[in-house]
């Protein structure tokens, strides 16, 4: 890539900080809060507006908080250890839940509204997604942190040596371009769904990873991003717990035997594959029914809307996928402090990979939770140390990094982003395809996507900043499918909510993590995984 240097092309309003942070979801506010705690000053920049946009911000969510009374936390981690194919690591799951607990406790002193039960003790497992972001809003900007609304970032930006130094995007409500120049840089951008109109997730298109790769960064489990949310066919709702209270049924109102079981979601899929499915929420008693509706209130309002009651009438349920929001891949961290490979880059939330804590397998909320919280204060901290020590020099050299709609080309195709989008979702959206992979359809649908990003690579830059931003997402999001599919042709057996149709079962040669990257050529390779830590987490399993 030509470096095309930030002084000698940009016009727009600068910030000169020590930390940018790029999403504003519960990691970005972490990291935010954290950052200026040291004493950092920080710019947090929001695709939304921070505190209403994200997958948290609509909906409760659990959290994975746990006491530390020895057998309690050994149960929680040996619950999904086996589930994710052992690829947890018992001293990250150690971390997370230390943090986590001291978050939570963080956010009673804030004033966080939990719950008290008949006893008075306070419930502290769950919050509600709209008191818990207003609440990260407010002490966001009471650390004195700056925050951008409606302006995504479209590209990081690099000094001489290559260390990141900053980012460039465009507000959404006035079209005006803006420029941080920043000593360190935080990616808490979410993951990517694939515009697949999940609740929560349309901001959720994978920019952040997509402009980590530009920069060289590595992903991780990439293959685990076959995540699909099940709800209403008629509402973007995939909030799924009240769906052990239900039954599903086919177009003739049969029962469907096994979908309402642990594998319920792959009996839906295939039942989906040739026809329409049907749920009732007819196993709940009246104290349930009225516990739900006090639990997850937005879950009801598409019902409410229509006249449909859900606990006596059937209605028509999907599934959507949701990728790497519920899935585990993301930006591999290479230290605890979330430090990405890559100098003055950090990685947070469902941006980064989640397999160090749940391997191959984890559901909306809970462990997802309790890392946005903890990577988030640790991406923070390690970004405000970071820039604490690296000071750059006022006038010093920055350059664009951003390739795909951003970059000048010889070619001279225009970029139709709606029609990349619905390609890259006709290869993504079918399960036949991401619930179950297999070998031949892998490689079909890769060698579509690949014709795709080439074509993508040479087509004429977007003029308009905001047409850029619809262009940008197009290509996160096929740069996404690309990883993940490459990852997934790599992992030749079942693991995790990974699924071969050839290889139906776990190989143990292949207990390794893959890490991946690459934009025109994508790589994947091995990556060892801590052995003590899962033999000890295997022990505490076992012993539990």
């Amino acid at each position: 890539m030509t470096k095309r240097k930030v002084n000698d092309v940009f016009v727009g309003k600068r910030h000169d900080v020590d930390v940018l942070v790029i999403g504003g979801g519960p990691a970005g506010t972490w990291a935010a809060i954290s950052a200026a705690a040291r004493g950092a000053r920080v710019v947090l920049a929001d695709k939304g507006y921070c505190g209403t946009s994200g997958a948290t911000a609509p909906s409760g969510t659990a959290v994975w908080y746990v006491p530390d009374d020895g057998e309690t936390r050994e149960r929680a981690k040996a619950s999904r250890f086996e589930m994710g194919g052992r690829l947890a690591e018992n001293e990250w799951m150690d971390r997370v839940l230390d943090q986590t607990w001291a978050n939570v406790q963080q956010l009673a002193d804030w004033g966080y509204p939990f719950p008290v039960d008949e006893f008075g003790e306070s419930q502290r497992t769950s919050v509600q997604g709209p008191d818990y972001m207003r609440l990260m809003r407010k002490r966001v900007k009471e650390s004195g942190a700056r925050i951008l609304d409606h302006s995504p970032a479209l590209e990081l930006l690099v000094d001489d040596d290559g260390a990141v130094a900053g980012a460039t995007g465009v507000n959404r409500q006035t079209g005006e371009t803006w420029l941080v120049q920043a000593n360190a840089v935080v990616i808490a951008t979410g993951g990517c769904a694939f515009l697949s109109r999940a609740l929560g997730c349309n901001v959720l298109t994978g920019d952040g990873q997509l402009m980590a790769a530009e920069v060289g960064a590595e992903l991780s489990g990439m293959e685990f991003s076959n995540a699909y949310g099940l709800g209403p066919a008629f509402a973007s709702v995939t909030k799924s717990m009240f769906y052990k209270w239900a039954t599903f049924y086919d177009e003739a109102g049969q029962k469907i035997e096994g979908a309402g079981s642990a594998r319920g979601r792959g009996v839906i899929a295939r039942e989906l594959c040739t026809g329409k499915v049907f749920g009732c929420l007819d196993q709940a008693d009246e104290q349930i029914r009225a516990w739900m509706r006090t639990a997850q209130p937005n879950f009801f309002l598409p019902f409410d809307r229509l006249g449909i009651d859900p606990f006596t009438q059937h209605f028509p349920v999907t599934l959507r996928l949701e990728g790497t929001v519920r899935g585990t891949g993301g930006l591999n961290v290479a230290g605890h402090d979330c430090a990405t490979s890559v100098t003055g880059l950090y990685a947070a939330g469902d941006a980064a990979t989640r397999e160090l804590i749940c391997g191959g397998f984890t559901g909306g909320g809970s462990h997802n939770a309790a890392w946005a919280m903890s990577s988030g204060f640790w991406a923070g901290a390690g970004a405000a140390t970071f820039a604490a020590g690296n000071r750059r020099a006022p006038g010093a050299s920055r350059y664009h990094t951003g390739g795909v709609a951003l970059q000048e080309t010889s070619g001279a195709g225009d970029i139709d982003s709606a029609q990349v989008i619905r390609a890259v979702q006709d290869e993504v959206f079918p399960f036949e395809r991401n619930w179950w992979r297999s070998a031949d359809l892998l490689d079909d649908s890769l060698g579509r996507l690949d014709a795709l990003w080439k074509r993508l690579r040479t087509s004429a830059p977007v003029r308009n900043a905001q047409d850029a931003v619809r262009a940008r997402e197009a290509a996160a999001m096929l740069a996404t499918a690309r990883w993940m599919y490459r990852s997934a042709q790599q992992r030749t057996e079942t693991r995790g909510m990974h699924r071969r149709v050839e290889y139906t079962v776990t190989d143990d040669a292949q207990h390794h993590r893959l890490l991946s990257g690459g934009l025109d050529e994508i790589w994947v390779r091995k990556h060892p995984v801590n052995l003590r830590a899962v033999h000890s987490v295997s022990l505490q399993g076992a012993l539990a």
